[in-house]
């Protein structure tokens, strides 16, 4: 169905969105007129590597896991989003085929952009523009940051890291993805991670609280992990 700017589907996935948050109602207004909404069930295929393009992906709720098959046919996650996001934006700069593979993680809606039509807007609105350029430079520092941290360090320097930079200075990090993801996020195996998880929870380093939760207890000695 078509997303419509008065609707409450259409104003909770546009202004959502921090790419548009600099537009005005009637601005807003344009942009709904090339949007459409659809609902992805959980495990739903969204579009896989190989489709093509020209889409931008807008998630309104839900979450989806996005991930790239290696070499040996082998699933990495490269990250889980959530409403406000978006995916698809390198396929509206490109003519190249899509090279990930988008899944539902859980029921989610969608506003689907046309990307000629956005192209065409974000000639006009340049704010938009430098929205989507700000977040692609973003995605790539962090992508730079997480092949760094899997190649340079030990899986324990690796959970340490990850989970210093979940917390962002709090005590709780609260896990938008499942184990098996989350494994996959750092680049090693569920087993090896819950046993890691395990070692810290004895050292006194983090607690787990369920499955989608961990507390940080000590942090200084997070940090000396990172540093041996």
């Amino acid at each position: 169905m078509d997303c419509h700017y008065h609707s409450k589907d259409h104003s909770n996935c546009i202004e959502l969105v921090p790419i548009f948050s600099s537009l005005t109602k009637e601005e807003m207004i344009e942009v709904a007129a090339i949007t459409r909404s659809k609902t992805f069930q959980k495990n739903e295929r969204i579009y896989s590597a190989g489709d093509k393009g020209g889409k931008l992906y807008v998630i309104r709720s839900g979450r989806v896991r996005i991930s790239r098959l290696n070499a040996n046919g082998k699933e990495q996650v490269i990250r889980v989003i959530g409403p406000g996001e978006f995916m698809g934006e390198l396929s509206l700069f490109s003519p190249l085929s899509l090279t990930e593979n988008a899944v539902a993680l859980e029921p989610t809606t969608m506003c689907i952009i046309e990307g000629e039509k956005l192209k065409e807007l974000m000639k006009k609105y340049t704010s938009i523009t430098f929205k989507v350029l700000e977040e692609l430079s973003q995605r790539l520092e962090r992508a730079e940051s997480l092949i760094e941290t899997i190649n340079l360090n030990t899986v324990e320097q690796r959970l340490a890291r990850v989970l210093l930079d979940m917390s962002a200075g709090n005590k709780v990090v609260h896990l938008n993805m499942t184990k098996g993801d989350f494994a996959s996020l750092l680049g090693m195996s569920q087993e090896t991670l819950s046993r890691k998880m395990t070692a810290f929870q004895e050292e006194g380093l983090i607690e787990v609280k369920g499955h989608r939760k961990i507390i940080v207890l000590d942090r200084e000695g997070l940090e000396r992990i990172t540093l041996n």
